[in-house]
């Protein structure tokens, strides 16, 4: 079976609340499609299973006191282990020795690749990411290091002019609106749905990173909010089109709340969604006991190996 990860980053499940919570404002028929008419919002009403798709809401705080962070919540998502509990606080953005010691010594990439499956960071980094890191002027977050440390190739532009990659934007737009970034092509949300389900199925394991949800929380620019979750509504639409449910599954999830609740800058202490697109059999084997952060990777690990 293939999964395909798509990290939302700084998601979580809000009120209903459309002066506050974009999720609650922004058309999203794509994603309510899927979840039988509704949105992606805190309710009694989950776990939820239709009949393409299953919304949990899974606990970002891991019992450790304070809010939950980037570099703490990604590296259990990437390892299975609690991390803020194993060495006693919630921490982020970027991951200090402590944490980057556990996402550098035995993560998803490194599990599923050893063991022979093929895995993918797809989305694609510009020149300068690349010469800010080898600089030292900048630091890898928690995601590519946990695929660089595992020997996965960094995806660049000519990973996204070839096809094999995708902007970070999803459709190249924000790469052309950078004066000094490079020409990559142009998609439409559609299109770029259906190039992530296209390479999620031709590896094993793929993982997107969508960092541009997390942006969008601390701005706490509402329209702005909105007209991201559009956009990326359009591209869930031609990912599910394409998805072949029948030969692997889509996990949608985050590593902490932001965007939900725009009345702050801050993270939230809300839970996070675990959004699942697949088989139902798929969807029950994964979704059953699962609670936290802590339980994806594993998860995960049993629906490939």
């Amino acid at each position: 079976m293939h999964c395909l990860f798509i990290f939302l980053d700084g998601v979580g499940l809000g009120a209903d609340d459309p002066e506050t919570n974009p999720f609650a404002r922004a058309q999203m028929p794509n994603l309510q499609n899927l979840l039988g008419g509704q949105r992606l919002l805190r309710g009694e009403n989950l776990p939820l299973h239709t009949e393409r798709a299953s919304l949990l809401s899974l606990d970002a705080g891991l019992n450790v006191p304070g809010l939950p962070q980037s570099a703490t919540g990604q590296a259990a998502l990437l390892t299975g282990i609690n991390v803020p509990a194993a060495i006693g606080y919630h921490y982020g953005p970027k991951p200090n020795p402590e944490v980057a010691k556990f996402v550098t010594n035995g993560n998803l990439f490194h599990t599923l690749s050893g063991r022979g499956k093929s895995c993918a960071l797809l989305g694609g980094y510009p020149p300068r990411y690349f010469q800010s890191i080898q600089s030292g002027r900048r630091m890898f977050s928690a995601i590519p290091l946990a695929a660089h440390s595992a020997g996965v190739h960094l995806m660049d532009v000519d990973d996204i002019r070839a096809g094999r990659a995708i902007s970070a934007d999803l459709t190249g737009k924000g790469w052309a609106s950078q004066p000094d970034f490079p020409d990559i092509p142009i998609l439409s949300t559609t299109e770029a749905g259906q190039s992530l389900a296209a390479l999620g199925q031709s590896y094993d394991f793929a993982f997107f990173e969508y960092w541009l949800t997390d942006y969008a929380g601390h701005e706490q620019n509402l329209p702005q909010a909105v007209e991201l979750l559009e956009n990326f509504d359009a591209t869930l639409g031609g990912l599910a089109q394409a998805w072949n449910d029948a030969e692997g599954l889509v996990l949608i999830t985050s590593d902490h709340g932001n965007l939900e609740d725009l009345s702050t800058r801050r993270h939230t202490a809300n839970p996070v969604p675990g959004l699942l697109i697949g088989s139902p059999a798929a969807r029950q084997a994964f979704s059953q006991g699962l609670t936290d952060l802590s339980g994806v990777a594993g998860k995960i690990q049993q629906l490939i190996l």
